[in-house]
């Protein structure tokens, strides 16, 4: 029989005491045999993130999907994802973490049928949003699982490291995955692989995976998950439809507004309740905080680079799905090596300088991706490939240990769903604000080209659209018509793709300055209390007292 935890947490001036079931031990063979089904588990989610991005150009055909439906396929499955993080998080902690995780499973694989025979643009996106539901249980539960399973610092730095690099991995392994099943099936294919693996890992979870849960943790938070999902669909509403409607259109800018709005009342309803999803305190430290933030802005650059790049390789050179995802496949294989084995240079550097030395290398990578024109090939960019994959393994595995090493036990699932969380949020802004950009570009260089041009509104629709739309039309008119529509509509896209990425940079360049500044080099190997107060180990008292590493 293991022990409990006393812990003492300060509420209004008192001192209250509550038990926290400590974790049982956990033998080293099964530990690690969790970590694989939670590491499959994970792929699946992590992949799904990706591996639609080789099947885009194939949508614009098949559904007849345009730019701005691309990038609500993508990010209506983060949206929902990152929207709901928190609150499964907390519901985790509540009823058990294994209980969560099995029931994502279950939505999931659900979700992802449900997608793979959607039949118009519309049920696509409604059916991505549902996968979001499922992932939203399986993700935060994984990461605070494997928290409790591995509870002696340097494994579960180690595991961590492993669990970071199938996350990068699954992100950008999920081009070749895709590419391949689009070699072979129809597109559908690249949702249904989903639903075998789903289904294994909820067998193997069963038998394999031990439960744990904080029986003290706080009750629901329904207002809270709706705000923050609202605001952010809002918000990324109006990011997304700006170059269709264009960037002063008063419903996009009312949009933003809202979700701005919207936004700031969740974070003021957090405080104010007594039973938040997101624990603000937990950000008053910095080692929380800015690791929080740097990850963000790392998986902002990754999804935001693999949207417009699939579709450049695809679209500008010529390339089929499985030889766009052979093509981008380098970046797996760095992260893959990089990841896990980053925790040994954090050894010797500390976290301060080998997040914020990561973040700079991807900020390099981006602005070589970024000199890229309409007559470059591939080896023009595969540098740059490479230096955004290992900049990402190098900084992201660090800087999710300083997250998950500054939480309490008890309050690993509402941890790992705020990582999680900002995972997400990152990449949706990736692929909106990203995407945006470019598609403003596209259509400012194509709008003045077509302007004196006669022709219907459905041929102006598909041209403006997409890239693919326009490579359509022109070889549907042939000739040297054709021809120059073909060479304007790929400059226009090669230019919004260069000032995209080029903004992308700026942005990580920004980030990588403030964690070079503010986090905390080294960890004091303790595990933060619910309010930031060090547990030295799980048996101790946790005060609640705020102190930063």
């Amino acid at each position: 029989m293991h022990a409990p935890v006393v812990a003492l947490t300060a509420s209004s001036g008192d001192m209250r005491a509550h038990v926290v079931a400590a974790p049982a031990p956990t033998s080293g063979s099964r530990a690690w045999g969790v970590l694989a089904v939670l590491c499959v588990s994970l792929l699946i989610v992590s992949l799904d993130n990706t591996v639609l991005n080789v099947a885009l150009p194939t949508l614009v055909r098949d559904l007849h999907a345009t730019d701005t439906q691309l990038q609500w396929i993508v990010d209506a499955y983060a949206i929902v994802f990152a929207g709901l993080l928190l609150a499964v998080g907390s519901l985790g902690d509540r009823v058990g973490r294994k209980r969560v995780f099995m029931a994502g499973l279950v939505l999931f694989a659900a979700g992802s049928a449900s997608s793979a025979f959607s039949s118009s643009p519309a049920e696509l996106i409604a059916a991505r949003a549902f996968m979001g539901v499922g992932a939203a249980g399986i993700m935060p539960s994984t990461l605070s699982i494997l928290t409790n399973v591995f509870t002696e610092e340097e494994r579960r730095a180690r595991a961590i490291g492993i669990w970071s690099g199938t996350t990068g991995l699954g992100i950008a392994v999920g081009p070749i995955v895709g590419g391949w099943l689009l070699a072979h099936y129809w597109w559908g294919s690249v949702f249904l692989i989903n639903v075998p693996i789903a289904a294994a890992g909820l067998l193997a979870a069963a038998w394999l995976v031990p439960d744990s849960r904080n029986p003290d943790a706080r009750r629901p938070d329904p207002a809270g998950a709706l705000a923050s999902t609202v605001g952010l669909a809002l918000l990324l509403w109006g990011i997304i439809e700006a170059p269709s409607r264009s960037w002063s259109s008063p419903l996009v800018i009312a949009a933003m507004c809202g979700g701005i709005a919207v936004l700031a009342g969740f974070v003021a309803w957090e405080r104010a309740t007594d039973h938040p999803m997101l624990q603000l305190q937990l950000f008053r430290s910095r080692r929380f905080s800015v690791a929080i933030a740097s990850m963000s802005l790392v998986i902002l650059a990754l999804m935001g680079a693999l949207f417009m790049l699939t579709q450049y390789l695809q679209f500008s050179l010529g390339y089929s799905a499985l030889q766009t995802g052979l093509r981008i496949g380098p970046i797996a294989a760095v992260i893959l090596v990089v990841a896990p084995s980053s925790s040994l240079v954090v050894r010797r550097l500390g976290t301060k300088l080998v997040v914020a030395a990561g973040m700079a290398i991807v900020v390099a990578g981006m602005l070589m991706v970024a000199r890229t024109s309409v007559h470059g090939d591939y080896m023009d960019d595969f540098p740059g490939f490479m230096l955004i994959g290992f900049g990402m393994g190098l900084a992201f595995a660090p800087a999710t240990e300083s997250v998950m090493g500054a939480l309490p036990l008890a309050e690993t699932g509402v941890g790992s769903a705020t990582n999680s969380a900002a995972i997400q949020v990152g990449g949706a802004l990736g692929v909106g604000l990203l995407g945006s950009l470019l598609n403003t570009r596209y259509q400012g260089r194509l709008a003045p080209l077509l302007a004196h041009q006669r022709m219907p509104a459905s041929v102006h629709h598909l041209i403006v659209g997409s890239l693919g739309g326009a490579l359509g039309v022109a070889q549907a008119v042939g000739g040297p018509l054709g021809s120059a529509l073909a060479g304007a509509a790929r400059a226009a896209f090669v230019d919004g793709l260069d000032l995209a990425l080029l903004v992308g940079a700026c942005v990580i360049a920004a980030g990588a300055l403030v964690a070079l500044a503010l986090l905390p080099s080294r960890s004091d190997g303790a595990v933060k209390g619910t309010n930031g107060s060090s547990k030295r180990t799980p048996a101790l008292v946790a005060l609640d007292q705020e102190v930063d590493p």
